[in-house]
């Protein structure tokens, strides 16, 4: 922890406290109001918003198929076992199969073009745009769900319903004012872990990516050659911006996955 996270991310983030002389400086922390930051930043947010709202909604509905099978079953199981794997699936691997996929010469795309004359990359390439990015990362969004949902939909009693059901209420008036009430918690929750994951995810959009449009692929860029004319180290400053969104967003999942455990118990 303290080798490989720990001291990296104080390098990382106090590198943009420095200017290329050495000399501590507050000035490099003017380049979180340059454009390109911000266009990076805003890109950031909205691909991980995105990926974050529709792998909740799909993995929330899984979750509550699942609820059906027995916990013990082999179909559960199974289920279970490939959204450990494919919610760690990413980087080149992950890229590379929807390249295959549909990239301009993917499978699925030359098959739209040939039975449907259809072109998904008529506009141009999708896949390697920020908004294509939300295909791959929901492909790894929906089995994070599915493993931090499913224990708090497990946590929903049936006894709550039959009491419910016992006073009269309908189905409807079950979810509306006990279930989802409950669940509320752990489904912002989670969403919020989605959200960081996109947020943080560097792999998969660079191997589709050449160019910036999201805050780690603008670090590369930082890296490897700086493009902000005048700040030193911006790639620190970056860093720290990412280090406080995502301190401010594990800080209100924990908030969140408290309240929600006190019905898991």
């Amino acid at each position: 922890m303290l080798l490989f996270l720990a001291v990296p991310a104080v390098i990382a983030v106090g590198s943009g406290f420095f200017d290329a002389s050495g000399h501590p400086t507050l000035a490099n922390l003017a380049a979180l109001g340059d454009p390109s930051v911000l266009r990076a930043f805003g890109g950031s947010f909205g691909l991980s918003a995105a990926s974050a709202v529709i792998g909740a909604v799909v993995g929330a509905l899984v979750c509550w198929a699942l609820a059906a099978l027995r916990p013990d079953g082999i179909i559960r199981s199974m289920i279970d076992s490939a959204a450990s794997v494919l919610a760690q699936f990413g980087g080149v691997m992950l890229a590379f199969a929807f390249i295959a996929t549909i990239g301009t010469q993917g499978l699925v795309t030359a098959w739209l073009v040939s039975t449907f004359h259809w072109d998904l990359n008529a506009d141009g390439a999708f896949l390697y745009t920020v908004p294509g990015l939300v295909i791959p990362y929901v492909y790894f969004q929906v089995p994070l769900m599915v493993l931090t949902f499913m224990p708090a939909l497990e946590g929903v009693k049936t006894q709550w319903g039959e009491a419910a059901a016992t006073l009269g209420a309908s189905r409807l008036t079950y979810w509306r004012r006990v279930a989802l009430p409950v669940l509320a918690p752990a489904f912002c929750g989670s969403l919020l872990l989605l959200f960081a994951n996109g947020f943080s995810s560097f792999a998969t959009a660079a191997a589709l990516i050449s160019q910036g449009g999201i805050v780690p692929l603008t670090i590369r860029a930082q890296l490897t050659s700086e493009t902000i004319i005048g700040l030193q180290n911006v790639a620190g400053v970056l860093a720290l911006g990412m280090v406080v969104v995502m301190a401010v967003v594990m800080t209100a999942y924990s908030l969140l996955q408290r309240r929600a455990a006190r019905w898991q118990r």
